[in-house]
């Protein structure tokens, strides 16, 4: 069951050596002609995860975790092939149906396969440890990715896409040696009575409750910006340049979910969670106020406690959570998540076809606010 933690930080690094990662929403804007449609595709994929992750989570508690990482994979690369013939609006739609799928088959179920691999290995009380190592390959692949794309974009951007079908692939060859763990807890319910059950639980507790909508918030508002970053980072940098502001991100999240643990044990989830929102918000309205050459570099260090918060957040949750409901209840704050990522997208798209990019991304930080509240809230349950 060892082997099993290596193969998901292996799994995770080709999940994520995505070579259009630092220049997807300008090949999206080139082909549909507008931000609002190019974000419009990004609300496509993250609605589509938010409609199959609650039947997904409950397929991954009932059936099996390997099985719906096979799945999972061999959606990636129907998506990212869809995406490189993308010559139409229509084709890529159909990519980011794919590509929501794939995530909803991956969200909750990758972090229920990890913590039930420990548990049978006895080590389930080093789970955010291991969350922040494995998690740590999805930074180290962006950098490489972000970089090298953003180069062989400034000369084909076809390239880009087509060369980002192989990591899919690698994705499924290695997903079909994982193995099971063996002491998953199987629920005879029905499946209604098995999600029900989930929703109760989480009703009921509120400090998951809060740490359920500090997801969705940070989520929606956070994520949409990030894909939407580079359209600004543009305005100031050639094409060629993007993957240099993307890799600083990477590099930044790499190194915090390297060291999550470490930084955990020193300062606590909450006091990580509470400083990176403040911090978060304060440097990206300077940079983005008065955006100059520099703006770019600026904003990529908010990263540096990505990784960490991450961690802190998953374990926070972990804890919080059933073993018999434990990939269902993932999959319903990514639900959450994925249902106001697809709402806000589609608003940035339409703040910067009216105003500018720059004007966007202070729309998104602005709405980023009420986190701070919540997680104040909840920091006070964990005095």
């Amino acid at each position: 069951m060892e082997r099993n933690i290596k193969l998901l930080a292996l799994f995770n690094f080709f999940t994520d050596f995505r070579l259009y990662s630092a220049v997807l929403i300008i090949y999206f804007a080139r082909v549909t002609g507008s931000y609002t449609l190019a974000m419009g595709l990004f609300s496509v994929t993250m609605v589509s995860s938010a409609v199959f992750d609650i039947p997904t989570g409950v397929f991954s508690d009932r059936i099996g975790r390997k099985n719906t990482v096979v799945l999972g994979s061999l959606a990636a690369i129907i998506y990212s092939v869809l995406y490189a013939a993308g010559l139409t609006y229509w084709i890529l739609f159909l990519g980011a149906l794919f590509e929501g799928l794939s995530r909803a088959l991956y969200s909750g179920n990758n972090d229920a396969l990890l913590h039930d691999t420990l548990t049978d290995v006895g080590n389930q009380k080093n789970y955010g440890h291991y969350l922040g190592r494995v998690s740590a390959m999805f930074q180290a692949a962006l950098v490489v990715a972000a970089v090298l794309g953003a180069i062989i974009a400034n000369w084909s951007f076809a390239w880009v896409m087509w060369l980002s079908v192989i990591p899919q692939c690698a994705c499924f060859f290695v997903s079909l040696f994982i193995r099971e763990p063996k002491k998953r807890t199987i629920t005879e319910s029905n499946v209604f009575s098995h999600m029900w059950a989930s929703v109760l639980i989480l009703w009921h507790n509120k400090k998951l409750r809060l740490l359920t909508i500090d997801q969705i918030l940070g989520f929606g508002t956070g994520e949409s910006a990030f894909e939407f970053r580079s359209a600004f980072v543009a305005t100031l940098w050639p094409t060629w340049a993007i993957g240099i502001s993307k890799m600083i991100s990477y590099i930044g999240g790499g190194i915090s979910y390297w060291y999550s643990s470490t930084l955990i044990k020193k300062y606590t989830e909450m006091n990580l969670l509470l400083f990176d929102a403040v911090f978060n918000r304060f440097i990206d309205f300077f940079a983005l106020v008065f955006p100059t050459v520099v703006s770019p570099a600026l904003m990529s260090t908010t990263s540096f406690l990505y990784g960490a918060t991450e961690v802190s957040s998953h374990s926070l949750m972990q804890k919080e959570f059933n073993e018999q409901q434990r990939a269902t209840l993932g999959s319903i704050t990514s639900f959450g998540g994925s249902m106001f990522f697809g709402i806000f997208s589609i608003c940035i798209g339409l703040v910067a076809d009216r105003f500018s990019p720059a004007a966007a991304l202070l729309f998104a930080e602005i709405c980023s606010i009420p986190r701070v509240w919540v997680l104040w809230k909840l920091s006070k349950k964990y005095i």
